[in-house]
């Protein structure tokens, strides 16, 4: 059983745990049923009868791949769901057959020793605006077309743009107007569209009363099950048009394709032309490349019958030439007389309504606060984030945005800087972990943090890693996890897909970050056969610590390992270490500043019992040289 004790995740024994483990899984993030891989259309637009079920994979090959995962070290699982496998078919209408389907799974989870805690996971909103999460009946709801959204440049999806679907590219639907419509309704819909109602409720009210009460009813389901530790908000929940200074620019997350201003894509939604400007990503830096007529068509993106909501609210009319003309450039960036804060105005009220329906149908759940990438959570009192652990985001930027790793150039976002040379890389990554680990501890309380996501797309270039010869991204995984590493947090890896392949990647969007890859996998009953860079995330690491972790080094390439605490004098148990067997299976060499120690091959566990009459310890591990014949 995890609990938590100030800051830290602690055993029943009062241990200090250190949660390492995965998200499980990339492809969870579409239907198997028809198959929603999002190079495939078919199927598409006929989104109330999907089922998700079989994702993360079929029930029968449950025991396969978390015994996997347990052999991997990995005991701690970011289990992804989707608002929209709960409830596609229509609203308050559950696909409750997919809900036992997930208890029957998390249940063989715990079977095999693994806790989790379940994320509801979304993309850029839904499938139909470029990601994933929300149900398609949620665009028809507020006047949407879900078949126009490409056409009309609301949105740019895999489907709708086909092979090659360009990389990194779908964090710009962020900015376009079916994504950012959605999430302004979503979270600021009273404020800034209050004549937009759904069934006679106010767009806020209904979509986020539907999105909670969906939630809740898979907790109600999972509350019996000891190895669910708590629910995620909303992965990577975004402002929409909230905050937007002026609508005469671009906005969203990234600008990268043909992205239009604010106004351009409320007129192209209209059905009229705009000349759109169209970015590339550089070697530093984005750069305007040209421009492109986006909807020569004059396509609507809004059914038949209904206006545009941001026109019917007064931020934009047509002149008398039948062009877009913006009356209210700044109607998202201010609200009574001061500047809106997403995070304090919109997403903290969100939150704290989910965490008390969560906590009625799950009582002693813990909150797993989700914000946007790069982000610190809103600010609440110590005594109303009890139950809360920040969950935050964190890649490195330059290998997730340039699928490139340069051992010594990285990119600095706390400060914007680039960081030269593998040192300055390190500080500069422990540096930009301990500004999120600060958020907890200003915001927060001093909550937990379980680094929720970081990894590394596969597909670098120029890398020969079909073929197995995944060198480069062990030394680009094994950075991050070093960070990870140096700053003692908790994490779950981005990711494991376990129908991963060389041609689909995680089957979303052209990614390619598993760390597992049916084309590898030639032996099932070889734990490892599958793996991909395996020497960077099969590593050893501090389970349980009677006491207090000081600080954790390995060196991958060496497989040496040095481990330093502090003991809790109120602790009287041993100190527990996973040893992976792929690193230290011919065995290896303990020494300790004190104690004893024992190892126990099977379970690839270091017992370490320390001197309680010092108060600080050491422990180090280094694989056992074999000698070759002939020397």
């Amino acid at each position: 059983m995890i609990r938590v004790k100030g800051s830290s995740f602690i055993d029943e024994q009062g241990r200090t745990l250190m949660l390492r483990g995965v998200n499980l899984g990339g492809s969870s993030k579409v239907p198997r049923v028809p198959d929603g891989a999002t190079h495939l259309r078919d199927g598409f637009l006929d989104h109330h009868s999907v089922s998700f079920i079989a994702r993360p994979f079929p029930l029968e090959m449950a025991d396969e791949h978390f015994g996997r995962l347990r052999s991997w070290g990995m005991t701690f699982l970011r289990f992804l769901i989707t608002w929209e496998a709960v409830e596609h078919a229509g609203p308050g209408i559950y696909d409750d057959d997919y809900i036992a389907y997930v208890h029957a799974v998390v249940e063989k989870a715990g079977a095999h020793g693994i806790s989790l805690f379940i994320d509801s996971h979304q993309d850029v909103w839904s499938r139909w605006t470029g990601g994933d999460g929300a149900p398609g009946w949620t665009l028809e709801a507020v006047g949407f077309d879900p078949g126009a959204l490409d056409e009309t440049g609301a949105a740019f999806t895999h489907q709708g743009h086909g092979d090659p679907f360009p990389r990194v590219t779908w964090p710009a639907n962020s900015g376009k107007l079916a994504t950012a419509t959605m999430f302004t309704l979503f979270f600021g819909g009273n404020l800034f569209a209050p004549t937009v109602l759904i069934d006679g409720e106010p767009s806020q009210d209904y979509l986020q009363r539907h999105y909670i009460d969906a939630i809740s009813h898979v907790a109600r389901r999972l509350r019996d099950l000891p190895n669910v530790v708590g629910y995620g908000t909303m992965n990577e929940p975004l402002p929409g048009y909230i905050g937007w200074k002026d609508l005469r620019t671009t906005g969203g997350l990234v600008t990268l394709g043909a992205c239009p201003t604010g106004l351009q894509g409320m007129a192209l939604g209209d059905g009229i032309p705009q000349v759109v400007s169209v970015w590339r990503m550089r070697a530093t830096r984005i750069a305007r490349e040209g421009a492109v007529t986006v909807n020569e068509g004059r396509r609507r993106a809004w059914r038949d019958g209904r206006e545009c909501i941001w026109r019917r609210s007064g931020v934009w009319d047509v002149d008398d030439a039948g062009q877009p003309r913006l009356l209210k450039p700044h109607y998202f960036a201010e609200a009574n007389g001061r500047a809106v804060e997403f995070a304090r105005d919109f997403y903290k009220p969100f939150a704290g309504s989910f965490h008390r329906a969560i906590s009625a149908v799950h009582p002693g759940a813990r909150i797993f606060i989700e914000t946007e990438a790069f982000a610190w959570p809103p600010d609440w009192a110590a005594g109303d984030a009890a139950d809360f652990v920040f969950a935050p985001h964190w890649y490195d930027e330059l290998v997730l945005a340039k699928r490139r790793y340069l051992s010594f150039v990285a990119l600095e976002f706390t400060s914007h800087k680039v960081a030269l040379g593998r040192r300055a890389i390190r500080r500069a990554f422990a540096r930009q972990l301990a500004w999120l680990q600060q958020g907890a501890r200003e915001r927060l309380g001093g909550a937990p943090v379980l680094l929720g996501e970081f990894g590394i797309p596969f597909d670098l270039h120029g890398r020969d890693w079909k073929a197995g010869n995944t060198r480069q991204q062990e030394r680009a995984l094994d950075r991050s996890y070093r960070a990870v590493e140096d700053s003692l947090l908790s994490c779950t890896l981005w990711n494991y897909t376990a129908d991963n392949t060389h041609e689909r990647g995680d089957q979303w969007n052209g990614e390619d970050f598993s760390i597992y890859c049916r084309d590898v996998r030639s032996d099932s009953s070889d734990a490892d056969s599958g793996a991909r860079a395996a020497r960077a995330f099969q590593r050893p690491y501090p389970v349980a610590t009677a006491g207090l972790p000081l600080s954790v080094e390995y060196d991958m390439r060496r497989g040496r390992f040095r481990f330093r605490f502090r003991h809790d004098p109120s602790v009287d148990v041993a100190t527990e270490i996973f040893l992976p067997r792929q690193v230290y299976g011919r065995g290896c060499r303990v020494t300790v500043s004190d104690g004893t120690w024992e190892l126990e091959p099977e379970t690839q566990i270091l017992l370490y019992r320390h001197d309680p009459r010092q108060s600080e310890h050491e422990v180090r591990v280094a694989p056992r040289q074999v000698r070759r014949k002939g020397r």
